[in-house]
């Protein structure tokens, strides 16, 4: 056995609805992936897609509550499809990339949009507003076997039972396949490995005491409370 100097962290996971656990590799996630939402924030729809990315433990599942993160008075919901990847690739083909997608779940990106606005201006990394602990609530993965590939439907967060955010699946600027086909060609995907999708427009900000409800039409859902 390996003379750890300390205990090494458990693995995050995530429930499988049919049983079982999925553990996370790494979590990646797409900016500005619904046409609506790019013109919101003041960007150009036509750019081709970027990633940037949550460590795995910023992951929170089973509806837990979130803490109200320090260094931000702006936290802003996304709602997102989340892919679940269960086969290894890279440089992968867009007709082969559906095969490597083990299942889907909803999934919230929490943003401190306040600091994201402060490291686009000064074309710093977005780590901080991005990457905090808890930010990237996610519910029970549906696998593709149960469900096949969801390629529209509705994308949907209330705040306190009113509605925020509505889209639909198929407004999305970047296919699940052409996401997969290009980020694979940047790193090696791996079984584990999660990509945020992207939200709709009609992000805004939350505060303590708030709940959170997103569904996704055909996918599941993912519920937490702002603490």
């Amino acid at each position: 056995m390996a003379d750890y100097l300390f205990e090494p962290h458990a693995p995050t996971s995530i429930p499988i609805a049919r049983g079982g656990l999925f553990a996370v590799r790494r979590v990646y996630c797409v900016g500005r992936n619904y046409a609506e939402h790019v013109r919101e924030m003041g960007n150009d729809e036509r750019d081709p897609p970027f990633f940037f990315s949550k460590p795995a433990d910023a992951v929170v599942v089973g509806g837990a509550s979130i803490d109200y993160p320090g260094q931000t008075s702006d936290l802003h919901h996304e709602i997102e499809l989340v892919v679940a990847i269960g086969k290894d690739g890279s440089d992968i083909a867009q007709a082969e990339a559906l095969s490597h997608v083990y299942g889907y779940a909803a999934g919230l990106d929490m943003t401190r949009r306040d600091l994201q606005a402060l490291a686009k201006k000064a074309g710093r990394p977005w780590d901080m507003a991005k990457g905090f602990d808890q930010s990237a609530p996610v519910g029970t993965i549906e696998p593709v076997s149960a469900i096949g590939h969801p390629h529209a439907g509705a994308i949907t967060l209330s705040v306190n039972g009113v509605e925020r955010q509505r889209g639909d699946l198929g407004e999305q600027i970047w296919s699940v396949a052409e996401t997969i086909a290009y980020l694979s060609g940047f790193v090696t995907l791996k079984a584990g490995d999660l990509i945020m999708t992207g939200t709709p427009a009609g992000v805004d900000a939350v505060v303590r005491g708030d709940v959170l409800e997103g569904t996704i039409a055909g996918v599941g859902s993912v519920r937490t409370t702002i603490i």
